[in-house]
């Protein structure tokens, strides 16, 4: 048994991953990054559109704060998340832009003067001021009040992901490649590290750590269209799940993006439709100011996917030999905006569709894209139920999306949240909690117990194959566990989903191989997935409303008074065919922004019982403050900072502002 010891072991490789480990390595302890490829070709580079940040540069962002970007994203969450997250996250994110920037990447600029740019469909002219010339700009996108998505043409995160993994090597950070954690090494409520497996080789090695942070990414892949890549699968979720004490939450919170090229599910960024991209029907109407006469195109996600739907079901589609769809018009943007700022988009258009988008519409409808739930942690990113388990980005539930995420949100907290949980990791590993108290007989017993897991499923003679009864989880997920659900579908896809997990205990594989093998990879990888699944499916079938992308039709309305909290899975035992779900709720009473109307979408929602009491006393301090500035009166309204990282509290400087 070889075993590796670390003060951090970071199991992830992705942007999230990677500022983590150089977080933790700035403060003087040892990192090691787990990734199942190279560090560059981590799904973190599909990442298209951009990373919001409410730096005010562009004309269009002008007046732009932490305090817009906080409501933008409360609302957009549909009051799922967590408000005191929220705030750490939007008063980070203009950091983490220009830290970045430092670093290399070469974000779009803002040019002095008049410049033409498509609006609601519309040709109009914006002047930027002098002053903001050559300063970072930004682009629109869903759910947002101002401009505050900045960019890299559509290569955003290919250009973030480069850089980040450039600084892990300046930092001298080691990233194993092709190694994947098979299992957390854990006792007495203390995670220790875990069992990792070379998918080359197949060796199993013990990586023994005083902190392991899980940044896997979603689990996009339990569904059968999905914009995530092929590694997606969820598996740093599922191995904290069969812990059986680390909690994931809300995982039936599973966002679809509108635009996916049809039939392939390949992401088209929103980008496209923040830029002035506009979506058309079968006759080439577009459609969707007659749903969101004020936001459009630009509603938040779970609005726009449910809308295009809805516009299909209508009879309105476009019809292909693959089915139905819509159309995504670019073509009023100019063949040199698309060739300059969308040109990733461009060449996805010729490569997979053999059409050029500058003259011809694109195939769209939803697909599967983000997943909301992950890990549940508390604000530092530990987990709240295994010690020394921590989680950041698409794996972690830290609650900043609630149920929806806004575009640009996404890969702005992978940054983020590497920053924020890379500082408290440290903290731990400085602190007497992270003291080493862990035996080799322990690790031993872990070791071996994967061993012979592995062995198992080498050996089994059974009729089953992993590849088909992956197919038919993806298919039960697509079908019933989609933007749609009702109770008889969910309750028809846990059951499904229950005696897929069972049959998948009588797997048969041709090829016994220990090293590199995908069908061994398969067969151990599909028993987790279906854990997923079923966390998903068995969440959505016990939260009785409509929240951001969980959406009911037997539950249309969001339902304060009875669903204000977190889903939270465990999973009992081994033997086990269903997680055990509790709830936690979100306390109105301490809010900044209690719950209401999105500002696009339905207004009907069943109110919480303290929200007019604590809306009364919102609306007080702001009229007793008025005058004292902002900062204070969010201070007054909800005090967060002293749970940020002491280096990260100050202030952040925007064109215009006073001198201090």
């Amino acid at each position: 048994m070889r075993i590796v010891h670390t003060d951090v072991l970071v199991v992830g490789g992705g942007l999230a991953g990677l500022r983590t480990a150089i977080g933790v390595r700035r403060r003087g302890f040892e990192a090691i990054v787990l990734s199942l490829v190279p560090a560059k070709r981590s799904h973190s580079a599909a990442a298209q559109g951009g990373m919001q940040a409410s730096l005010g540069n562009a004309a269009m962002g002008e007046g732009d704060n932490e305090d817009v970007h906080f409501a933008d994203t409360v609302r957009g969450s549909d009051w799922g998340a967590d408000q005191d997250v929220v705030r750490m996250f939007v008063h980070t994110a203009p950091k983490a832009v220009r830290e970045l920037a430092a670093w290399g990447v070469p974000w779009n600029r803002v040019q002095r003067g008049a410049h033409e740019v498509v609006i609601n469909g519309k040709r109009v002219m914006l002047t930027e001021r002098d002053e903001a010339h050559g300063l970072i700009t930004a682009r629109d996108f869903g759910g947002t009040r101002k401009w505050r998505t900045c960019y890299v043409a559509d290569g955003t995160g290919h250009s973030m992901l480069f850089t980040m993994s450039d600084q892990a090597v300046a930092n001298s950070i080691p990233v194993h490649e092709r190694m994947e954690a098979l299992s957390l090494v854990h006792a007495e409520g203390r995670c220790h590290g875990v069992i990792a497996r070379n998918l080359g080789s197949g060796e199993l090695v013990a990586y023994v750590a005083r902190a392991t942070c899980i940044a896997t990414g979603g689990f996009g892949r339990i569904y059968r269209v999905s914009t995530n890549a092929i590694i997606n699968e969820g598996m740093g979720a599922a191995i904290a799940l069969e812990t059986g004490c680390a909690a994931l939450g809300n995982m039936e919170a599973v966002q679809f993006h509108p635009t996916a090229i049809f039939p392939a599910g390949i992401l088209v960024t929103e980008g496209c439709r923040g830029d002035g991209g506009l979506l058309l029907d079968g006759r080439q109407h577009r459609f969707m100011p007659d749903y969101e006469p004020d936001k459009a195109e630009l509603a938040s996600r779970d609005v726009v996917s449910r809308r295009m739907e809805e516009h299909i079901a209508a009879g309105h589609g476009a019809r292909s030999r693959f089915g139905e769809h819509l159309w995504l018009d670019i073509r009023l943007l100019g063949r040199r905006h698309i060739e300059t700022r969308l040109r990733e988009v461009k060449e996805i258009c010729n490569y997979f569709l053999g059409i050029d988008p500058a003259e011809q519409l694109i195939p769209v409808r939803p697909a599967q894209h983000y997943s909301m739930g992950g890990i549940r942690t508390d604000h530092r990113g530990e987990s709240r139920t295994l010690r020394g388990l921590f989680a950041a980005g698409e794996a972690a539930c830290w609650d900043l999306h609630g149920f929806n995420r806004l575009g640009g949100n996404s890969v702005a907290e992978t940054v983020v949240a590497g920053m924020i949980v890379g500082e408290f990791i440290a903290d731990f590993c400085a602190s007497p909690a992270s003291e080493w108290n862990v035996s080799t007989a322990l690790i031993g017993a872990f070791h071996r117990r994967e061993s012979r897991r592995l062995a198992e499923i080498a050996s089994r003679g059974g009729p089953e194959s992993p590849f088909a009864l992956l197919r038919e989880m993806q298919e039960t997920m697509t079908d019933h566990v989609g933007i749609f659900r009702n109770g008889e579908r969910l309750q028809q896809a846990v059951d499904t989903l229950q005696a897929l997990l069972v049959r998948a205990r009588d797997i048969g594989l041709r090829s016994q191989a220990r090293g590199a093998n995908p069908e061994l990879v398969a067969a151990y990888r599909l028993p987790g997935m279906l854990k997923l699944a079923l966390c998903v499916a068995a969440g959505a079938l016990a939260r009785t409303e409509s929240r951001g992308a969980h959406y009911r039709s037997d539950f249309p309305a969001r339902n304060d008074r009875d669903w204000l909290a977190r889903t939270l899975a465990t999973w009992p035992d081994a033997g086990a065919t269903l997680p055990a779900l509790a709830r936690e709720p979100l306390d109105v009473r301490r809010m900044e922004l209690p719950p209401g109307w999105r500002g696009y979408g339905a207004s009907d929602h069943i109110g919480h019982p303290d929200t007019p009491a604590r809306q009364t006393e919102v609306d007080g301090i702001r009229a007793a403050l008025q005058g004292s500035g902002r900062e204070a009166v969010q201070r007054a309204l909800m005090p967060w900072e002293h749970q940020l990282p002491a280096r990260l509290r100050g202030p952040n400087a925007r064109l215009g502002d006073a001198p201090a």
